[in-house]
């Protein structure tokens, strides 16, 4: 039997996309050690075209990620709102899509 379109995509995923001689970084998130991709130009990207968030609210700093991650590393999707350490600082998940096995997910941490 062959391989089907969705076992080549989940191949590419890993082999090619979130390769760590490429393009992934070792990152620690909830206290465990993933492969991800930090894209700070898609983040900025983001930000040109949301009205609403800015990088200074009232006086305090906001600080803001994008990265990707394996589905099947990562475990569920983290819904909005929730608290996720990477690398030891804690931010909130402003967003988080399943795109195809691989999760863009948005963080943002406040500090004044």
């Amino acid at each position: 039997m062959g391989w089907g379109f969705k076992d080549i995509v989940k191949s590419d995923n890993r082999e090619v996309f979130l390769n760590f001689e490429e393009f992934g970084e070792l990152h620690v998130i909830s206290g465990r050690r993933m492969l991800v991709i930090i894209d700070d130009n898609e983040m900025v990207e983001r930000e040109k075209r949301q009205a609403g968030p800015q990088a200074w609210r009232q006086g305090v700093y906001v600080k803001q990620m994008l990265f990707y991650v394996l589905a099947e590393d990562f475990g569920p999707l983290p819904p909005v709102g929730r608290s996720l350490v990477f690398d030891g600082r804690t931010y909130l998940v402003t967003d988080s899509v399943d795109e195809d096995g691989i999760y863009s997910i948005s963080l943002e941490a406040v500090r004044a």
